[in-house]
């Protein structure tokens, strides 16, 4: 972080984005943040192994804030994880507290990749359990549960649906007023004055808002982005194979990059002013390219190509970007890692041999390998792809249906690339020993 870092112009900078949904006083945030860096924060709780792209938003957000010369606190939610924010579709299950922790110290780890923890802006991590863990019963019903009307609590919609249905634990009635207490602990140690979220912790972060007002007399900010849904009405960060995490070992590198690449036209606008760090002008030329040329995916791959990069690095970044050109026939097969190869066979269509199939180092012939894979129907709708000249083996052409591959030809020992035409692959691979 520049010591010179401009502390200006971040809510035009959010506000043209389209990163803003809700606060509590737009104005006067603007001239808080105009006026000097001030202290912010936004909270993770660890409610899976992994941050997701839903909480990428959030990180973005606050780095964007960071950038701008202001001081974030990313906090990470050891108690209020124990208790779980309630959801509409019913109660959350309780995870043990020691894989709260496991999990607290991952998402701890995540996040720290995101931001500059040196210089005047310099981040700080922290950790609710350390001022909730040691709070007894009756201080916190007597310091914070008096400030908070019953009413107004059953008013959020989390909790009138719930209520509408099965109806809610007071466990999980109560998350209100530690996230509100998080608040409150914040500016009383660090003169927090702002926190961020999705615009679903609204009611959280003004209760938070409103309970720093009663106990401390002082006025602080709330500002929510938008919840994201994609043009065909799904769940953003959501593929066919489940959530896209932040964790390579829960989304590889290559699957993430892909999942970018493969943005509907109607999506990449909101994607790139969302998720990018490029200035305005260089977004507008991409969406002109998008809309002379989209066929060729170039406001895509740049957003593929940075985000990859923000949340794996830049040699994730590249190997994911070349196992795509390799894997569609525009690069070598075998300058890709292991691991990167593997992981984007896996999420594509593959079949695996036996060890007992291969006969004299040879696995079975092309057809059936092609019919196993998927990518054709059958073994005679393989041969007349291989007959067609559209059929090919490690990216080389093949022109006899039962010709058969050496155990040498697998790639890292394990897998066989296949590939009908220029847009479908799948994988082959030999069974392990």
């Amino acid at each position: 972080m520049r010591e010179d870092a401009p502390v200006s112009g971040i809510i035009d900078e959010l506000s043209w984005r389209g990163l803003i949904a809700q606060s509590t006083d737009l104005d006067a945030l603007r001239s808080a943040v105009d006026a000097g860096p001030i202290t912010l924060y936004c909270g993770f709780d660890p409610t899976a192994p992994s941050l997701h792209l839903g909480n990428l938003v959030q990180i973005l957000t606050v780095r964007r804030f960071q950038l701008a010369g202001h001081r974030p606190l990313a906090l990470v939610g050891g108690s209020t994880g124990l208790v779980g924010d309630p959801k509409m579709t019913g109660e959350r299950v309780l995870n043990p507290v020691e894989v709260v922790e496991e999990w607290v110290a991952r998402i701890r780890a995540q996040l720290e990749r995101f931001f500059d923890f040196d210089g005047p802006a310099a981040a700080r991590m922290v950790n609710n359990y350390d001022w909730t863990g040691g709070v007894g019963l009756l201080d916190f019903l007597r310091d914070i549960g008096k400030h908070f009307s019953v009413n107004r609590m059953l008013d959020r919609e989390a909790v009138a649906a719930r209520l509408a249905k099965e109806g809610i634990s007071y466990t999980e009635f109560s998350y209100q007023l530690l996230q509100s207490f998080d608040y409150l602990n914040l500016f009383q140690q660090y003169g927090c004055t702002l926190q961020t979220g999705g615009s679903d912790q609204w009611g959280n972060i003004t209760a938070g808002v409103d309970l720093v007002r009663r106990v401390e007399g002082a006025s602080v900010h709330a500002l929510t982005t938008p919840l994201l849904v994609k043009a065909d009405g799904t769940k953003f960060g959501k593929t066919e194979s489940g959530t896209v995490w932040l964790d390579p070992e829960l989304t590889s590198p290559y699957a993430f990059f892909q999942f970018w690449l493969n943005t509907d036209d109607r999506d990449v606008a909101t994607m790139l002013r969302i998720f990018s760090f490029r200035p305005q002008e260089e977004i507008d030329d991409l969406l002109v390219e998008l809309a002379e040329r989209p066929q060729a995916r170039a406001a895509q791959r740049a957003l593929a190509s940075e985000v990859t990069a923000i949340v794996h690095g830049e040699v994730e970044r590249d190997a994911a970007e070349a196992a795509g050109r390799a894997l569609f026939g525009q690069g070598d097969l075998g300058d890709l890692p292991s691991s990167t190869l593997s992981a984007a066979l896996q999420e594509a269509p593959h079949a695996i041999v036996a060890r007992e199939e291969v006969v004299d180092g040879l696995l079975p012939a092309f057809d059936d390998l092609f019919a196993r894979a998927g990518l054709v129907a059958s073994k005679s709708a393989a041969r007349r792809t291989i007959d067609e000249g559209g059929a090919y083996v490690n990216n080389v052409r093949v022109t006899d249906p039962g010709a058969q591959a050496l155990v040498s030809d697998l790639h890292h020992g394990e897998w066989l690339v296949l590939r009908r035409g220029k847009k479908a692959f799948a994988g082959v691979r030999l069974e392990a020993e």
